[in-house]
């Protein structure tokens, strides 16, 4: 396994600023952010910033596991809807462009709606996510979905029922297994369940429960990360294990993006040496 950061924590540092910065702290690797608002936004992104953003990644010695694209794939409004798969699609053909070594990296979304909709929406999220999934195979690049706490897709049973329903092999998981934390399912549980399915993976610290929890920066609730990381590596699981700070943890008066992303390396690294976990 190996150590990554989301600069979904960092949504107004440029991305030159991004990568040097983690690469100096001793980051393995970045997942980089290109929603709406941020630095490194899809839609700006022309073919000499792509360029940029390769040799950036090749110079600190990088690695690109992922890229969040994070868009509803529930959306009812159908404007809405169309320029949500536009911005996914958008995202995987910007995968194509920033593979290294033949491997582009995976596009990780959530799938919006609540809790409530899995009846009723489960059918229009297959057929949205199984047209974004045959895009993406025909280019190489796997599908991460998210599970979120709060959204039509928050329980492992729904997951592994919904991956197994559309049945493609591009279609994995971004396993983000803080939002089974404050749902207070244990971390075998969650484990288990979805380490095989896992593409990519985010942690971040977190206290009391759904819908009463706030999530943190690594190292201030009570997470156990060794115990975590032992867990993923039993149930095979090999590729990163990508950090993220909460918008939650964003909105603090004086939140500072490189800061957080300092605590959250020395926080990580110790856990991956007590676990015995050699990164890579």
């Amino acid at each position: 396994m190996k150590l990554g950061f989301s600069s979904w924590g960092m949504p107004n540092v440029p991305v030159d600023h991004i990568i040097a910065s983690l690469a100096e702290m001793g980051y393995d690797g970045v997942e980089l952010t290109v929603k709406s608002g941020y630095s490194i936004e899809l839609d700006t992104l022309d073919e000499a910033y792509r360029k940029y953003v390769v040799r950036l990644l090749d110079m600190h010695n990088l690695e690109l596991p992922a890229l969040a694209g994070h868009e509803s794939l529930v959306e009812q409004d159908p404007d809405r809807a169309a320029e949500c798969m536009r911005r996914l699609k958008g995202t995987v053909d910007l995968a194509v462009d920033w593979a290294r070594g033949g491997t582009p990296p995976c596009l990780d979304t959530t799938a919006g709606g609540s809790p409530d909709d899995w009846e009723a929406l489960r059918p229009l999220l297959e057929d949205r996510l199984g047209d974004l999934c045959g895009y993406a195979a025909e280019r190489g690049v796997v599908i991460a979905i998210e599970p979120h706490v709060g959204t039509i897709l928050d329980t492992p049973p729904r997951v592994v029922e919904l991956v197994d329903s559309i049945g493609l092999d591009n279609l994995g998981v971004n396993f983000d297994i803080s939002h089974f934390n404050v749902m207070g399912i244990d971390i075998e549980t969650s484990v288990s369940a979805l380490a095989p399915l896992s593409a990519h993976t985010h942690v971040k610290d977190e206290r009391g429960m759904a819908p009463d929890h706030e999530f943190l920066i690594p190292g201030e609730g009570e997470f156990d990360y060794v115990t975590y990381l032992k867990a993923m590596r039993r149930h095979g699981y090999t590729g990163f294990i990508s950090a993220e700070i909460s918008v939650m943890v964003q909105r603090r008066e004086g939140y500072d993006a490189i800061a957080a992303a300092q605590q959250t390396y020395d926080v990580l690294d110790a856990a991956f040496r007590e676990a015995g976990i050699d990164r890579g």
